[in-house]
């Protein structure tokens, strides 16, 4: 697996954000090639199920050769909205059929003839291992998909699944503000078993939140701004890329001064006490 250190998350590039043209996001793939973001992140419900056939159709047209980037996507939601409008509630489904299908649909929405990586975008109770394992084994003979991973699998569940099918991902959401990961053993899971952890929603909820807690955390981040010549974003991810399980965070936004930032952060190696500094401006009091 080789993506970027900085993987782009289209979740906001279509019609569940900014719903950029053709021409705006073939711009925004070459603005992320040139900042070394060669890794996008998809899933098949992203924009009401439109957003891999908005971007499939501006990679088409972009010039820009499969071979210079990796394709992820996420299957198994079954969405409520106008795409869907038969559906009587929202689920998952993780039948074989249903998994092969999705990843094709993916494949014919992208452009595409393969997925660098397939997720299982939530678990399902009634997820059955065998099956789903059946269902990647066929991919991988066919080419579809190049390698397989979950999205927000505790241990437990990857475990069962890791009995029948490799797991060589799991997207979760970590960051400074939702951190739990680090304590309750989700990534020590990841390092134990060679698991490459990914981050959704790296910033957490610094920037959309003004409580006691936020204030502190931009006090503290402030303090730092000019020993590391960061912005807070940076230092954010920083804060997360410090972690030994080498998590690589999706980041979600369409600025391009944003995105170049967020790989120059893969530059910034924060000294020990001033990663504990923000840990604690976080938790509002010393670690034990």
């Amino acid at each position: 697996m080789n993506f970027s250190k900085v993987i782009a998350g289209t979740m906001t590039w279509g019609q569940w954000g900014k719903q950029l043209s053709k021409s705006q996001m073939i711009d925004l793939m070459q603005h992320c090639l040139e900042h070394n973001i060669h890794t996008f992140d998809h899933a098949d419900i992203y924009g009401d199920y439109s957003t891999e056939n908005d971007f499939g159709n501006a990679f088409a047209e972009s010039g820009i050769k499969r071979s210079q980037i990796e394709l992820i996507s996420k299957c198994g939601i079954q969405y409520i909205g106008n795409s869907r409008p038969d559906l009587k509630v929202k689920h998952y489904n993780y039948t074989k059929e249903y998994i092969i299908w999705s990843a094709e649909n993916s494949l014919k929405h992208l452009k595409t003839d393969y997925l660098d990586l397939l997720l299982l975008h939530r678990p399902s109770p009634l997820l059955q291992p065998e099956v789903v394992a059946e269902a990647v084994s066929t991919l991988k003979k066919e080419g579809k998909i190049k390698s397989f991973g979950v999205s927000n699998f505790t241990p437990s569940q990857t475990d069962l699944l890791n009995k029948y099918v490799g797991v060589e991902v799991n997207q979760i959401e970590f960051s400074l503000t939702q951190h739990t990961a680090m304590h309750d053993g989700t990534l020590d899971h990841m390092m134990l078993n060679n698991i490459q952890p990914m981050s959704w929603s790296p910033l957490g909820y610094v920037f959309k939140e003004d409580t006691e807690q936020t204030r502190r955390i931009h006090k503290q981040l402030g303090a730092l701004l000019d020993k590391y010549n960061a912005t807070e974003d940076q230092l954010l991810l920083a804060w997360i890329l410090k972690h030994p399980s080498n998590i690589i965070p999706v980041v979600g936004t369409t600025t391009k001064q944003r995105l170049k930032d967020a790989y120059a952060a893969t530059k910034i190696d924060l000294e020990l006490e001033d990663w504990f500094l923000i840990l604690v401006a976080c938790q509002g009091h010393k670690v034990p």
